[in-house]
């Protein structure tokens, strides 16, 4: 009976079905996995109960988004074939599955059981669960890609909004320690899995000859001359720089989110106005507001001012920030958390924008699977990221070296990948259509 839930053809939205109920659907699944972004409120309990390194504590979270982008690049295709509704479902079993395996770790002094629980178990629920709500809005709403997009990614940004001061107000009331830790985990598991069974029982995909509600039978035929397939687009230099695009907007952005914690409490020790534990909690917590809403705002802006355009702002605003950081070191907190939160905006909104991109140089045949393939660059820098900035500061930490002088080096390599991504976004051109594929083309190659 379940299994026939999860079919492709019990998921198609009867003729008067409302689009807007798709959204909530997917944010169910996406505010859930979007808990990996908090992982940072983990780190210094984990630390201290089981004599952790902050390089080794960021392996969970690193391999989380290694699997995260090797699942997506392999399973697009079958998630393309078997529908949104058993992809999220697999999600769901998935993350919290992996929630549950970590909380036994913890309890037993087993590292390796949370690496291979949050890390390998929990990084394929991301996978899966990341690009079938995303595909499936673009579907609904091909007249705004870019929109469509940005709501999906924005839950996913937004996850730690809510998991942070969530997870910190349960280290609190349960304590740091390996059975606190492992309490807090084991209610994750728990909590996720109701909250993101809601999406899975609620999403729809709309029927093959649906149209936006107004719109010409033409509307939705605008991309149908541009029709390529997951396999023919990596042969093309679009893909690839696109890919380096991605790369080098997310490494640049993803090693401050998985160290902010700790990140601002050493920039500002050594000054007048020392940040508190809690409070970075809370700066971890605007960073995933912003991090959010520049998923939707700019992915939306991007529908008017084009993908190019809107890349331009998040690679070459990113150097900028980035060197206002560098310039003005601990001698001005304020000015710290406006660039940080402006630089996790632009790396969010690289995430929610990057689909519609796909979609305007490939087409919509096999987005999802083109988009899950690409998502391989987020593996890189999901390793990269927080390999830069946890081996610099703790080389940093060892040789003596405190507050901003822990991160110079980090930061410098950050505007250094940001060039490179500018440059690579320089270069993107239409595909020929030497690559496209004929009209009456389907299925996957």
């Amino acid at each position: 009976m379940v299994s026939g839930l999860l079919t492709p053809a019990r998921t198609v939205a009867p003729p008067d079905w409302n689009r807007w109920l798709v959204p909530p659907a997917a944010l169910a699944v996406h505010l859930s996995i979007g808990q990996v972004y908090a992982w940072s409120v983990f780190k210094p309990a984990l630390e201290d109960a089981l004599g952790l390194s902050g390089t080794l504590s960021a392996l969970p979270f690193q391999l989380a988004i290694v699997m995260l982008g090797l699942s997506a690049a392999t399973g697009g295709t079958v998630v393309e074939r078997r529908g949104p509704r058993w992809a999220m479902a697999v999600s769901t079993s998935c993350f919290s599955a992996g929630f549950l395996v970590s909380a036994l770790g913890v309890a037993l002094g087993q590292y390796w059981l949370v690496v291979l629980g949050y890390g390998v178990i929990g990084g394929v629920g991301l996978g899966i669960g990341y690009i079938s709500p995303v595909s499936t809005l673009i579907k609904w709403f091909p007249d705004r890609p870019g929109m469509a997009a940005g709501i999906a990614i924005m839950g996913f940004g937004g996850g730690a909004l809510i998991a942070s001061p969530w997870s910190e107000q349960m280290l609190t009331s349960f304590g740091s320690d390996n059975s606190g830790i492992a309490l807090s985990f084991l209610v994750h598991g728990v909590v996720y899995a109701v909250f993101m069974s809601l999406g899975v029982l609620l999403i729809r995909v709309p029927p093959a000859d649906w149209r936006p509600p107004g719109a010409a039978p033409e509307a939705t035929g605008a991309q149908q001359g541009i029709r390529v397939s997951a396999r023919t687009a990596l042969r093309t230099p679009q893909f690839w720089l696109l890919w380096i695009v991605l790369c080098c907007n997310v490494t640049a952005g993803i090693g401050i989110l998985e160290k902010a914690a700790p990140m601002i409490v050493d920039f500002f020790a050594g000054t007048a106005t020392p940040v508190a534990a809690s409070s970075a909690a809370g700066f971890v917590a605007l960073l995933s507001l912003t991090n959010m809403l520049g998923r939707f705002v700019w992915s939306s802006v991007s529908d008017v001012v084009g993908r190019k355009n809107i890349y331009r702002l998040y690679l070459g605003g990113g150097i900028l920030l980035y060197l206002g950081i560098l310039l003005v070191g601990d001698s001005g907190i304020l000015l710290f958390a406006v660039c940080a939160t402006l630089i996790l905006s632009f790396y969010g909104a690289g995430f929610s924008t990057i689909p519609a991109y796909l979609k305007d140089l490939f087409g919509s045949f096999q987005v999802g699977a083109i988009h899950g393939r690409l998502l391989t660059a987020w593996s890189v820098a999901g390793v990269a990221g927080p390999l830069i900035v946890n081996a610099f500061a703790d080389a940093g930490t060892a040789a003596g070296e405190t507050g901003p002088a822990l991160y110079a080096t980090s930061l410098s390599v950050m505007i250094g990948l940001l060039a490179v991504g500018f440059v690579a976004n320089e270069l993107v051109r239409p595909v020929h259509s030497r690559h496209h594929e004929p009209l009456d083309a389907g299925g996957a190659r």
